[in-house]
């Protein structure tokens, strides 16, 4: 037991994960003894003989589950960011235990009647509105879960949680693994065009899978994007687009497409079980959209527009290869390709101008900047931090000298990590017992340099790094007391504020950071006002991507009766309704997208990103109107009313009174040049 670090307590700086200590084999011991712990101190406070009490009831929840939560953070960070043969057969494994686990306490009548006794007779007794929010959020979660059903419902309802949590982990592995079995070899001539930046990633790839070809690239969205906007063969561009859209639904034992619609119909079952009529009204009821409805006419707002500058892009594209001399009609694969050829000769600009300036160091040095100016965060590189693999790197992060908690970066790509880019944690902060400090981490999939050699972004990926920042801050900067209501536990349509207006201060730090890796020389003027310039250009593309995978993902969950559930009709049918052009691809495929079928995190909620857009281009425009991207005043109202409350306030409320009144979509599409 003393050789497993989980039944110890950590010596480690800040209590941080023994990773140097920490091997797969403690996982299953770990789990069974935290689940022991937990459900004991469940017992305990359930049939606790004392009149249930906000301290022997809600703060008594709040404590208990510290092991598992500490067992959890570690094990599910480590499977997504580095997993292996040994991870990945425990996470199968365990998600049905944690299932029926934490199924169990929800549908625990007796504590919750204790909890809704609570709510009933003493709620205005309680202090202040921090502690009545958690109150009122425990028990809208246990009856979100199920805890107001008869026993034969709550039967089904722990059968159907059961198994959703299994299919949501073997679809996510299932994209892993195509990705990691797409390799395809590419010949010199077929890497005609590729920037040095994909050369070397390619040429790495191709080295790690004992090719004998001189480059290879697979089916990760940056090795994809590379290939897609620079590589000149079309036939190379078409087989790695197929690659990449196919994931998930290539007839291997990854197929997605039986799982995708098991999990839509076990969605729906769970949601008329709890009285709805669609999973999109269970899942909203709980946001700020509160229907379904409201989140499609957002979207429809922005569609509209949207689609008629995509249509306008699509025919200045057809042009182009015209006036090439080029005999065929422009397809997906093509897309990136000739807009990137069209912002060439439109701007004068393209990214092989650009990269040499935005390094990833320089751009972690300007995001840490506008944090300091912002919230004054001081991050000091810490190496005495124990990581489980040599790229992630450490800070502590200070605010105004004292220390707010770790920062954890991992931000290249390899085949052991799942992908896109997310922050998570390995503890968050709280303040119930003593402060307990947040241990944050971002992930990104950036390519990997060649060996000495700088790593360089594009300028979607130095707004990814902004975006990702922003949910980090988030949950360094929560100042709450209680652990359900920290940093981004929050409303599924809040939570991207945080991240998305941090985006913006990307473009405001080019002047200061975007350095050149040889000449050291600032960006000139004239490059960064073409990439404002630019700052619209493609986003009829990029608008009508993202908003049919929206609207895919709400057509998906508003289905109200089983027998309709048929998810490859149902996403032709969006996009025949939606009249998407067929040379935009969704920018997630059903069988791939991870965010609405590996877990149900963005499930019915994928448009929360465009919802917290109006927000983030609204709430930036303060900014601007206030004169100063740094403005003090406005700064501390960002601090006190979206970092650092957590889930404390009503989201409505507290953005209100952040901005002095309600937000306004005027921003959001004179952001997207879509006005």
């Amino acid at each position: 037991m003393q050789d497993n670090p989980f039944f110890v307590r950590w010596q480690t700086p800040f209590e941080a994960p023994p990773f140097d200590r920490i091997r797969p084999e403690h996982f299953r011991p770990a789990f069974e003894a935290a689940l022991r712990e937990h459900n004991a101190e469940i017992d305990a406070i359930a049939s606790n003989p004392e009149q249930p009490s906000f301290v022997n009831t809600i703060e008594a929840l709040e404590r208990s589950g510290r092991s598992l939560r500490r067992v959890e953070h570690v094990f599910y960070n480590l499977a997504s960011s580095h997993t292996n043969s040994e991870l990945q057969a425990i996470e199968l494994e365990m998600a049905p235990v944690l299932s029926r686990h934490f199924t169990a306490i929800y549908l625990n009548s007796a504590l919750f009647t204790r909890i809704d006794q609570i709510w009933r007779e003493a709620r205005d007794q309680l202090p202040d509105d921090e502690h009545r929010r958690v109150l009122d959020r425990y028990r809208l979660d246990f009856i979100r879960a199920g805890a107001q059903l008869d026993n034969a419902q709550k039967e089904r309802f722990a059968q159907i949680s059961e198994k959703l949590a299994i299919l949501g982990t073997e679809f996510s592995q299932a994209v892993l693994a195509d990705e990691q079995q797409s390799i395809m070899p590419l010949s010199a001539e077929e890497a005609e065009g590729l920037p040095e930046f994909a050369r070397i990633a390619a040429t790495e790839l191709a080295r790690e899978n004992g090719l004998d070809s001189p480059y290879a690239v697979n089916a990760s969205r940056s090795s994809v994007e590379a290939v897609l906007t620079y590589a000149h063969s079309r036939t190379v561009r078409e087989k790695v687009l197929g690659a990449w859209a196919s994931r998930g639904r290539r007839g291997n034992a990854q197929d997605n497409r039986a799982r995708m619609g098991e999990i839509l119909k076990l969605r729906l079952e769970l949601a008329r079980l709890l009285g709805y009529r669609s999973f999109a009204d269970y899942r909203l009821a709980d946001t700020m959209a509160k229907t379904p409805a409201a989140a499609r006419a957002l979207l429809d707002k922005v569609w509209a527009p949207a689609l008629l500058r995509a249509r306008q892009e699509r025919d200045e594209l057809q042009a182009l290869i015209t006036e090439d001399g080029g005999n065929f009609a422009l397809a997906a694969s093509d897309w990136r390709y000739y807009a990137e050829r069209l912002r060439r000769a439109r701007y004068d600009i393209d990214d092989r101008q650009i990269m040499p300036y935005l390094s990833l160091d320089a751009m972690i040095a300007a995001a840490f900047d506008a944090a300091s100016r912002l919230f004054g965060l001081s991050f000091h590189p810490r190496h005495d931090i124990p990581v489980y693999h040599p790229d992630v790197r450490v800070s502590e992060v200070r605010r105004h000298g004292k220390a707010v908690g770790l920062f954890y970066g991992d931000y290249f790509a390899r085949s052991s990590k799942r992908g896109g880019a997310w922050m998570a944690s390995f503890r968050d902060q709280q303040s119930l017992d003593g402060e307990i400090l947040p241990l944050i981490i971002n992930n990104c999939n950036f390519s990997k340099p060649a060996e000495g050699s700088p790593a360089l972004l594009n300028v979607d990926e130095a707004r990814t790094l902004f975006h990702e920042f922003g949910h980090a801050l988030h949950g360094l900067l929560s100042n709450v007391r209680f652990p359900r209501l920290a940093g981004t536990n929050v409303a599924q349509d809040f939570v991207e504020l945080p991240s998305q207006i941090f985006e913006h201060w990307f473009e405001v730090q080019l002047e200061h950071f975007a350095r050149h890796i040889t000449t050291r020389e600032p960006m000139p003027k004239t490059l960064r006002d073409k990439l404002r310039a630019a700052r619209h250009f493609n986003q009829g593309f990029s608008t009508v991507e993202f908003l049919g995978s929206a609207f895919v993902d709400m057509d998906f969950h508003s289905v109200s009766d089983a027998r309709d559930i048929d998810p490859e009709r149902i996403e032709r049918q969006s996009a025949t309704r939606l009249a998407i052009p067929a040379e935009i691809p969704l920018r997630h495929a059903p069988a791939h997208f991870l965010h609405i079928f590996g877990g149900d995190g963005y499930a019915a909620g994928y448009y929360a990103y465009m919802w917290a857009e109006v927000l983030d281009a609204d709430g930036f425009a303060a900014f601007t109107e206030a004169g100063d991207p740094f403005d003090p005043d406005t700064a501390r109202r960002l601090y006190e009313d979206i970092y650092s409350v957590g889930g404390t306030r009503d989201y409505e409320a507290t953005y209100r009174h952040f901005r002095g009144r309600d937000p306004r979509i005027d921003a959001l599409l004179a952001g997207r040049g879509l006005a």
